[in-house]
């Protein structure tokens, strides 16, 4: 196995993120730092990152968390602020988030021991299908709906959802559903404010066949993980 998919495969990081690794010199195979991205790791070498002997995991686990807001997808805080990570057990600490939420932004959050369950997932082209229950504030136009269908360019950069579905009319809010298969930064907050609008909560619900249905705020649990 190439030594970048090695790596993810034990966990530790991306396959992105080990080539990183490896091109800055953090990797040693025997003892020896190796810069080869085409070495093939074989039984009996051991290889390490820093001080941490890698190895392979053999059973795949996938987790849910229903995120609440005020923590952002990160193993390290920043300005006092809380990670998804002091939700999971002390014994989970080592897992990979798959893809992210913002601050603010609540719901499906899933967990691979795996790095490339991680990658498969959230590589756009394999058209992973996430789904988002969006509250928004504002006079909000029925034209607008086929204006955020047919994509909405803003400063050069086209930002376009599967289909978009009003599900509640209230007096000053209104509750959409979102289908997106290609995620952009803070892209569904983007598109609202385009047209003046503002996001007072995101909730996703869905990635790929996974959902929070039933799942209580900050509940974090195993999940049947999927053969790709």
């Amino acid at each position: 196995m190439r030594l970048s998919k090695f790596i993810a495969h034990s966990g530790f990081c991306s396959r992105r993120e080990a080539e990183q690794l490896i091109s800055s010199k953090k990797v040693k195979i025997n003892q020896e730092i190796c810069e080869d991205f085409s070495y093939k790791v074989r039984g009996e070498d051991e290889v390490f990152i820093g001080k941490k002997k890698i190895q392979i995991q053999e059973k795949i686990e996938v987790y849910a968390l229903n995120k609440p807001r005020g923590y952002i997808t990160s193993k390290v805080g920043q300005n006092n602020r809380k990670t998804v990570y002091d939700l999971l057990p002390a014994n989970k600490q080592n897992l990979l988030s798959i893809g992210r939420l913002d601050f603010n932004t609540e719901g499906l959050l899933l967990f691979t021991n795996n790095g490339e369950i991680a990658r498969y997932y959230e590589l756009p082209k394999n058209k992973i299908k996430r789904i988002y229950d969006v509250k928004v504030f504002g006079d909000f136009k029925e034209s607008y709906l086929k204006k955020i269908q047919d994509g909405v360019k803003i400063r050069g950069i086209t930002y376009n959802v599967d289909k978009i579905v009003l599900t509640k009319r209230l007096k000053t809010n209104n509750w959409f559903r979102i289908y997106l298969s290609e995620g952009k930064n803070r892209e569904i907050r983007k598109i609202f404010e385009n047209f003046n609008l503002v996001v007072n909560r995101i909730i996703r619900t869905n990635y790929g066949e996974y959902s929070i249905n039933k799942m209580r705020s900050g509940e974090f649990k195993k999940v049947k993980s999927k053969n790709i």
